[in-house]
């Protein structure tokens, strides 16, 4: 029932924070009593609905944000269906005469946003929308022949000229509405795996939720930022931010992560704005060509001629490929929903030009294996890697995983930690284990074939293979 007077509808998507939320503090300063609503909209045509490892991390950053919401006097709304159906039984049940939400950037998301917006308008109530998911807008950011950017170094260069705006503060208090509303339990989102819980590695290693993100941003300033350039490249230590599942659910916001940077000296400092950089160069692209999960954005891959093997796919999938880097990255991937950055592109090396399987298969996986799985950050990775995305690799880049996983991961680190089988063995043939001699793989445990795989491939064949293939793309 309608109860005292109108209050603003504050819409929660991928931005389940409370400092630097402009929808929120928006509401907030109008002096009005706030309804803050969460939708889990499976429905809306044309979007991807989240992997599984994204919606057990879901699970928990709307109960941190439940939480965050009541030490405020504010309860958390949650509902599920249609946005649209759901916005407008709650305007009525409410009286409210405002909605306001932060944007969203994938082309389905902006679409239904659109609608919203037009629809709520000429049903004469304001509706609002704020930034807060990048530091750009993409519409707004062009070359100067007006068209989008195709390559990151001139558009990182113009987005540097853009000063990000200050963040905003958590406001102390939020007005509540007095009055009733259905609301959901968490638990009947149906967020977490059932039959069988394999998430307990993901609560091992990850804290979601705002105050999560708060301390891993200020873990890595104060820890590995100094040293950021040169051990983000090393699996095996905690040299990178860990900040991307935090950024994906916006639990933390690319302004906040800027203007604690603005504080910091060191080479470290540019790194990492580069990698920001990076985060909004794939929603620059995104933005402007929708299907980057789907379709090449170079249009002469689309005659590529794939290799169709499910046994190869489930190999790599599985993390029993024989090449101990990329088995080591695949299990990471499988036990704590991340995998290191560095055997991120080795792995997808690996999968697309040692294997020849469809990036696309690729991205899938990670799509529903990555707590930190992006709608912009996967397609355009993985069409980096695979050669038909914007400035990409060149097709004759080629990862040797032996060679990757001796440069960075020399004492064999981060292989004995997800491959321990291969424990035992010397640095020496940790990541070759196919050389090591006989009697001393039997010394160490090691059958190769049994407890361990032969490699799939030879990958001085398949790199020939491939450099083959890639050169007569589109013939």
């Amino acid at each position: 029932m309608t109860t005292g007077p109108s209050p603003i509808i504050v819409l929660f998507r991928n931005d389940l924070r409370i400092s630097d939320n402009r929808a929120l503090s928006s509401a907030v300063e109008a002096g009005k009593a706030v309804v803050p609503l969460f939708i889990l909209d499976e429905s809306q045509k044309g979007s991807r609905p989240a992997g599984a490892a994204n919606r057990w991390w879901l699970h928990h950053s709307l109960l941190a944000l439940a939480n965050a919401l009541e030490k405020l006097d504010s309860k958390l709304v949650l509902r599920q269906g249609s946005t649209d159906e759901i916005v407008a039984e709650t305007v009525r049940s409410t009286g409210a005469d405002a909605v306001f939400w932060n944007r969203r950037y994938s082309p389905p998301d902006i679409a239904a946003d659109t609608v919203l917006k037009s629809t709520l308008r000429a049903d004469g109530l304001k509706a609002e929308s704020f930034d807060g998911f990048l530091l750009h807008e993409p519409s707004q950011l062009s070359t100067r022949s007006g068209d989008f950017y195709k390559v990151f170094t001139p558009f990182y260069n113009r987005l540097a000229e853009i000063e990000p705006r200050d963040p905003i503060d958590a406001p102390s208090r939020i007005a509540a509405w007095n009055g009733t509303l259905p609301s959901q339990k968490l638990d009947d989102l149906r967020l977490l795996p059932r039959n069988p819980d394999w998430s307990s590695g993901l609560g091992e290693r990850w804290h979601p939720g705002e105050a999560g993100a708060k301390d891993r941003l200020a873990q890595f300033l104060e820890d590995r930022l100094d040293s950021y350039t040169e051990d983000r490249n090393v699996p095996g230590i905690e040299g990178t931010s860990g900040l991307s599942p935090h950024l994906a659910r916006g639990e933390i916001s690319p302004f906040q992560i800027m203007a604690a940077l603005r504080r910091r000296r060191g080479k470290g400092v540019e790194t990492f704005r580069k990698e920001i950089g990076w985060r909004e160069f794939s929603y620059h692209l995104l933005f402007n060509r929708p299907n980057l999960h789907s379709e090449n954005f170079r249009p002469e891959f689309n005659s590529f001629k794939w290799r169709s093997a499910q046994s190869a796919l489930k190999a790599w999938q599985s993390g029993r490929t024989g090449y101990p880097i990329v088995d080591a990255g695949m299990r990471e991937l499988w036990q704590t929903g991340w995998m290191h950055n560095r055997v991120r592109m080795i792995a997808a090396s690996f999968m697309v030009k040692d294997l020849l399987l469809d990036w696309r298969d690729g991205e899938k996986w990670f799509w529903d294996t990555l707590v930190d799985a992006d709608a912009a950050n996967n397609p355009a990775s993985w069409q980096w890697v695979a050669g038909s995305g914007a400035d990409a690799a060149p097709y004759f880049r080629i990862f040797n995983p032996v060679l990757q996983g001796e440069k960075f991961d020399p004492e064999g680190t981060y292989v004995r930690r997800y491959v321990p089988e291969l424990a035992r063995l010397p640095n020496r043939y940790v990541h070759r284990p196919f050389e090591a001699p006989a009697a001393l793989l039997a010394e160490c445990g090691v059958t190769l074939g049994e407890n361990y795989p032969l490699p799939l491939v030879d990958h001085a064949v398949a790199r020939e293979r491939a450099l083959e293939i890639y050169k007569r793309r589109g013939s």
